[in-house]
């Protein structure tokens, strides 16, 4: 029986309501005589009401009001109870108007003094009670910092939340002082006061802020112990909370990036991915299709991936293809078959103490499976290759980087012809697999301590989709033989990312534990072997200087590289810059 219902409270209201109609009106009547009002004019007191009763109740009616709960009664069911009040005001004058004798004596001035006392009345219940609910929930909900006084942030003030949101900030000058929701919005300047006072335990980000600003608004709440941060995302089509990552703090943001660039060297053309299902190559897949690719040849040795990237990419033409780069004769087939005009090269085994357990492994896939694809791009005239490098060919320390080094030594020394060759250089991805995040965060979800090798490791990170557009923009203004460098910002110290994940994740309990450098490991890593002597229109791409390197000379070394036993020593005289470090 007290269980609430839609149409319990349609009644609850409609009751209410007419009370406060009856009283409003005779209120109104009061004050427009003193509270002395003659007898003459209570003679139609009741007619009165009955018309402005109808008329209010069926246009709130109408407008929905009775529908709505307390605690969703909002600014626009305000304007809505404006509107039927206004509307139901006219229609009585109308009325009135065209049998005016059934109403004398009435004085006119009523209506006006009855429809702000009946809006004052009817939306003060209403929100009296929404104010009552509130204040006894939010005794139990963590005090939230909302940072933003965006749609976003009136939405969320909407919802049923598991938070109570007690202040409110902006860095929008015109906004501070103003109030949002009954909420006083302050200055950004204002946070650390403002946590504070309020004892805030929560913090809600509903505005894209510029990644230094977020580093900088996570540094001062770290001074309080608030690591409960959230953004406001849209993700297909609606607002949703995520937890701050990592990778917001460490994003970096290109900012010359050519869109219109990298659409008029994509647009149309066939193009052949190797590697495509995995981090970089899934990117770069979903990236051609964005700007417009007329076919798509995915090219990857793992069943899985494969599917799953070409599941994920609808809106162009796509080709799977089932191979292996080392199998040339097989992957022949495929130039023959469907001539791509752009090859992107970044089919590779990436992860370094693996490399070092599986050497010949590593050096078959990496560099002759670069060898051959290079070699198939040429013989079938693609107009442009690009091999998808990494900073650990620079001063390489362990086999992986080593066998990088040698296809960039390839594709810069190599007879292209009509081919335009080009390596791409960069540092780690946020995200992809085998990095360190997805590797932290699995230890955290299983409440086990972060293993870091080394105090002093450091590497450069940057997001999967904006490294693969510089990639894509790098191979569109290159000409043949260039190694592009994308700028990768200050490289990170892992053991502050790794604090960094524990603090966001609220597990006091979680500690960093260091293992060691791994066979192969450096503790730094370069982009550069000399100084760039060269650079682009974009200041987020330099080149490096090229190599020479006698191309009958690399093959020779290649060759034997595969069939001598000793595979360390000549890996070291290929690249006499490689430095093998044990660590073991």
């Amino acid at each position: 029986m007290l269980k609430p219902t839609a149409l319990k409270r349609m009644f609850f209201f409609l009751f209410f309501d007419t009370l406060i109609f009856l009283g409003t009106l005779f209120l109104a009547y009061n004050l427009r005589f003193n509270f002395q009002i003659p007898s003459e004019f209570l003679n139609n007191f009741f007619l009165v009401f009955l018309f402005l009763f109808f008329f209010k109740l069926v246009l709130l009616y109408n407008f929905k009001i009775y529908n709505i709960s307390w605690r969703f009664f909002s600014l626009a069911e305000v304007k809505k109870l404006l509107y039927a009040h206004l509307i139901a005001y006219t229609l009585f004058i109308a009325i009135y108007s065209i049998f005016p004798f059934y109403f004398i004596p009435f004085p006119r001035s009523v209506l006006i003094i009855d429809l702000f006392l009946s809006l004052i009345f009817i939306g003060s219940f209403r929100i009296a009670k929404r104010l009552f609910l509130e204040s006894k929930n939010n005794k139990n909900l963590k005090k939230t910092l909302l940072i933003g006084a965006t749609p976003f942030a009136q939405a969320l003030f909407k919802q049923k939340n598991s938070f109570y949101i007690s202040a409110m900030v902006d860095d929008n000058l015109t906004l501070i002082g103003s109030y949002f929701s009954n909420i006083n919005i302050q200055k950004f300047e204002d946070i650390e006061k403002i946590v504070k006072k309020d004892a805030v335990e929560s913090v809600i980000i509903t505005k894209e802020l510029k990644r230094e600003v977020l580093e900088d608004i996570y540094k001062r709440l770290h001074k309080f112990n608030i690591y409960d941060i959230k953004l406001v995302t849209l993700s297909n089509k609606e607002t949703t909370l995520k937890n701050l990552s990592v990778e917001d703090l460490l994003a970096r943001y290109p900012k010359d990036l050519d869109k219109q660039k990298i659409k008029s060297f994509i647009k149309d053309k066939t193009i052949l991915i190797t590697g495509a299902g995995g981090s970089i190559g899934s990117e770069i897949s979903r990236q051609c299709e964005f700007f417009g690719a007329k076919k798509l040849i995915l090219l990857d040795n793992s069943e899985y991936n494969l599917y799953s990237i070409t599941e994920e990419i609808k809106k162009v033409e796509t080709i799977s293809v089932m191979q292996s780069v080392v199998n040339k004769e097989v992957v022949e087939k495929t130039f023959i078959k469907y001539r791509p005009q752009i090859v992107i090269h970044a089919a590779a085994y990436k992860h370094v103490p693996l490399v070092e357990e599986n050497i010949e492994e590593g050096i078959i896939n990496n560099i002759i499976g670069t060898q051959n694809i290079i070699d198939l791009s040429i013989k079938y005239s693609a107009e442009k290759f690009i091999l998808i490098s990494t900073d650990k060919a620079v001063r390489p320390t362990n086999v992986m980087g080593t066998t990088k080094r040698i296809c960039e030594l390839y594709a810069q020394n190599v007879e292209s012809d009509s081919t335009e060759i080009v390596s791409v250089r960069f540092g780690n991805v946020l995200g992809s697999s085998g990095s360190v995040i997805p590797k932290f965060q699995s230890q955290i979800e299983s409440n086990q301590n972060i293993t870091v090798t080394h105090k002093d490791i450091t590497r450069y990170f940057m997001l999967i989709p904006e490294a693969c557009e510089l990639v894509l923009q790098a191979g569109a203004i290159g000409d043949g033989g260039e190694i592009f460098i994308l700028d990768m910002g200050e490289p990170i110290k892992i053991v502050d990312l790794a604090q960094k994940m524990i603090d966001l994740s609220v597990n006091s309990n979680i500690k960093i534990e260091f293992s060691g450098l791994r066979k192969g490991e450096k503790l730094y890593e370069e982009l550069l072997i000399d100084a760039s002597d060269t650079k682009t229109e974009y200041q987020s791409i330099t080149v490096a200087k090229s190599t020479h390197y006698d191309l009958t000379t690399l093959n020779k070394d290649i060759s034997e590289l595969l069939i001598v036993e000793d595979k360390i020593a000549k890996l070291k005289e290929i690249v006499p810059e490689f430095n093998h470090q044990l660590n073991l």
